[in-house]
């Protein structure tokens, strides 16, 4: 066990390990391809290891879909969440726009972005997202000429529709619920506990 960690009076670890165990059980069989990243994973790093900051980012969730969309977890969560509504393309093709922003090489872009199109935004795609025409049809335009902003509209209209429609049903499903509960409880456990090495006597 990391020194961090056996600091932990016992009671908060074992609510500590509940806590992460809860979590595990919502994502179960979260796992996205390659193109979108490794959303479905969790990062129990450093950053995670303290429950206090791990709650904080999951009662972050509902106060904005923005909060939500930057947390590595929150995304994770709403991707498996999404999954059980057999919708998690918007999140999908969401995540991948984001991806495809970074790229630097002229190159590089213009094969992305076909790609990005074949696999979410032309018909009969196999993760196709649902867009009106017009949005389709600009976007098609776009890659004529593929820049960093030729997914903007159709990447802001999935954006929108998740805010609106997946989103407010993820904060009233059961697994989140019970893991809002969880961090809720999780702060008052640790609060009286101290960060300070365990003396040695």
């Amino acid at each position: 066990m990391c020194r961090t960690l056996a600091a932990f009076p016992t009671t908060c670890l074992e609510r500590a390990k509940e806590f992460k165990t809860r979590l595990g059980i919502f994502l179960h069989k979260s796992e996205v391809g390659s193109d979108t990243g490794s959303v479905g994973k969790l990062e129990w790093g450093s950053k995670h290891s303290k429950a206090g900051n791990f709650s904080e980012d999951v009662l972050g969730w509902k106060e904005s879909f923005d909060l939500l969309l930057s947390s590595k977890n929150g995304v994770a969560a709403f991707h498996a969440f999404l999954k059980t509504e057999f919708s998690e393309e918007n999140l999908e093709f969401w995540l991948a726009c984001e991806e495809f922003k970074k790229i630097r090489s002229a190159t590089k872009l213009a094969s992305r972005a076909q790609r990005i199109f074949e696999e979410f935004i032309c018909s009969e795609a196999p993760k196709e997202v649902n867009i009106d025409h017009e949005t389709r049809e600009l976007t098609r335009s776009n890659l004529q000429a593929a820049t960093a902003a030729c997914f903007d509209v159709a990447q802001g209209k999935t954006r929108t529709l998740m805010e609106k429609d997946s989103y407010p049903r993820f904060l009233k499903s059961p697994a989140y619920r019970d893991l809002a509960a969880q961090a809720s409880a999780a702060p008052a456990s640790l609060s009286g506990s101290s960060l300070a090495e365990p003396s040695h006597t």
